[in-house]
């Protein structure tokens, strides 16, 4: 029986709550009436109503109605009704795919037309040589339009998108084709609007420990570990994810939690592979040897960024210099910053020695959610580089044994820009669209005046959908289906066991590396970002991709495969 959120017992439903800085609490059956809870114990409170699955349930706290904060589905938004929910199975045919099979496609449901429209496209990636989609979070958030990174019901999907059991047919429909399909959580933080918990149980926060978000959650409380630990569980083992993707973690306080979560989750698992992916600016590699399967690698894609696009100021000014002598260390080492002292952070070091770790423990991108949605206009590289550079980019990436993610709308080559959007009231949206133009101040186009997208305009929200008729469309699709065929027939079988062997810059915009693959061949790739030809020493045999030339052309990706 699971700890949080309503429990089906035999002549019933048991009802619970942590809520340990309440008095009485009482629950609101809709049409059975309302019940008291009993105290149970540590901060819980508990009643078993006689009534069952459909059953709409909320909490009254003196004149305060709210949700279940472990509730599975809401019927009316984040501050309606709860809903009693039948458990989930997953396929226990499916056993998943191994990591090394990956290659990943981050989309928002939202614009893609909720579960169902998600579930629809499925076919069509999977034939371009997608082996994992990212859906970016899903939990329920205020409104009908969100990032999902304010979400405050962490264990139900957002109704905006479709119910459990549409989410749950998502799942199943992505491993009939054979994909993995991962989910991007939050457990550093709660959105700003539907956050009840500070009402009835402050010590889910930490006083002494603010993140850019608020308060940190303490994960130090038992309680606290143990209720996102059981969201992780219901994602995985109930709905049938094959891995998660951990927003932020620098930000959680605790990171004995994050090891010990990912052991345990592995353990419950049993024989179906499962993946745990973590996003850390702080670079710790030690948790990439303790039970996760990779990082999302920002340091790579800010080197690539500076030599697509020649920006470098706000962060990308730790990667300004020498950016090819720094593509090369992140291709071959995976971290750029290895406890190296950085300008972001005022000279203080950043990051830990990565380079005994196997390529396949990075995930590399040339754009995410982040990358592209935290620019004031929402700018894709297809606006912003040279479409050559960008392709020869797109050739290294999709080449290269750390692990390939692609963002929606990249592959059929988007212009379409991907903004910040949010649904929040009024007051609220009027703070989020006011310290958004405050934060783009100084940026060139909006200090010459240019407008900043409202977030909470229903027009930045579509806007942000890839557009099916994009310029180049087709023959963009072509370069990733041909990419892609190539990593699945020639890389992708070869890379459990896989190790750099070296990386260097050729010159100020183009590097060459070399790895040892599994069966022990050899993979050289070359590429040129730049407008000079670039003299190297590449090998004599004719390349698996591009065409044979005695120097590295400009904006040109050559790859050879020798297996000896």
């Amino acid at each position: 029986m699971t700890q949080f959120g309503p429990a089906l017992v035999e002549d019933g439903v048991l009802f619970r709550l942590w809520a340990p800085d309440a008095g009485d609490v009482t629950v609101e059956v809709k049409d059975k009436g309302e019940f008291r809870l009993e105290p149970a114990g540590d901060g819980w409170h508990q009643a078993k109503v006689l009534c069952g699955p459909g059953s709409r349930y909320r909490f009254r706290l003196g004149e305060i109605i709210f949700p279940d904060p472990a509730s599975r589905q809401q019927d009316g938004g984040v501050h309606g009704w709860s809903v009693v929910c039948a458990p989930l199975t997953p396929d226990s045919r499916w056993q998943g795919r191994p990591w090394t099979d990956a290659v990943l496609y981050e989309c928002h449901a939202g614009l893609m037309g909720g579960f169902a429209g998600v579930a629809e496209k499925l076919p069509r990636l999977a034939k371009l040589g997608i082996t994992a989609i990212e859906l970016m979070p899903v939990a329920a958030f205020p409104g009908a339009h969100n990032w999902g990174y304010d979400g405050v019901l962490a264990f139900a999907p957002a109704e905006a998108y479709g119910t459990p059991q549409a989410l749950k047919a998502l799942v199943d429909r992505a491993h009939a084709l054979g994909l993995m399909i991962f989910l991007d959580v939050v457990y550093n933080h709660f959105g700003p609007d539907g956050n009840y918990l500070p009402l009835y149980a402050k010590r889910f926060f930490r006083t002494d420990a603010p993140t850019p978000w608020g308060a940190a959650i303490d994960f130090r409380v038992p309680e606290v570990g143990a209720f996102f630990a059981e969201n992780a569980r219901q994602w995985l083992l109930e709905y049938g994810f094959d891995g998660l993707r951990l927003d932020a973690v620098h930000a959680i306080r605790d990171e004995g939690w994050l090891d010990r979560t990912a052991r345990v989750l592995r353990e419950e698992a049993g024989a179906r592979q499962i993946h745990l992916v973590l996003e850390n600016e702080d670079n710790t590699a030690s948790h990439l040897r303790r039970g996760f399967d990779a990082q999302w690698n920002d340091d790579i894609h800010h080197a690539l960024h500076i030599l697509l696009t020649g920006e470098r100021g706000g962060y990308y000014q730790d990667f300004a210099d020498r950016p090819a002598d720094r593509l090369a260390r992140a291709i071959a080492e995976g971290f750029i910053y290895q406890g190296d002292a950085s300008r972001n952070r005022k000279g203080a070091p950043r990051g830990e020695p990565s380079g005994d770790l196997p390529p396949t423990a990075f995930v590399a991108f040339l754009q995410n959610h982040d990358q592209i949605g935290n620019r004031p206009f929402g700018d894709r590289l297809t606006t912003l580089a040279d479409p050559e550079a960008l392709k020869a980019a797109v050739a290294l990436l999709l080449l290269m044994p750390q692990i390939p993610m692609i963002f929606m709308g990249e592959e059929i080559g988007s212009r379409a820009p991907f903004l910040f959007f949010t649904d929040h009231g009024p007051d609220l949206a009027k703070a989020v669209r006011e310290g958004r133009r405050r934060e783009f101040a100084a940026y060139a186009d909006v200090a010459h005046g240019r407008q900043i997208p409202d977030p909470n305009a229903p027009s930045s929200f579509a806007a942000s959908r890839p557009e099916q008729d994009a310029p180049d469309a087709d023959s963009w699709h072509r370069l990733y289906a041909a990419l892609l065929k190539l990593r699945h027939e020639r890389i992708m079988p070869y890379l459990k066991g896989a190790r750099a062997l070296e990386a260097h810059a050729l010159s100020a915009a183009a590097v060459l590396a070399r790895w040892r693959l599994g069966n022990g061949g050899i993979l050289t790739i070359a590429a040129n970002l730049g407008v000079e030809s670039v003299p190297a020493d590449l090998p004599k045999t004719a390349p698996i991709w591009g065409e044979t030339s005695p120097q590295l052309s400009p904006h040109c990706t050559l790859s050879w495969l020798d297996h000896g």
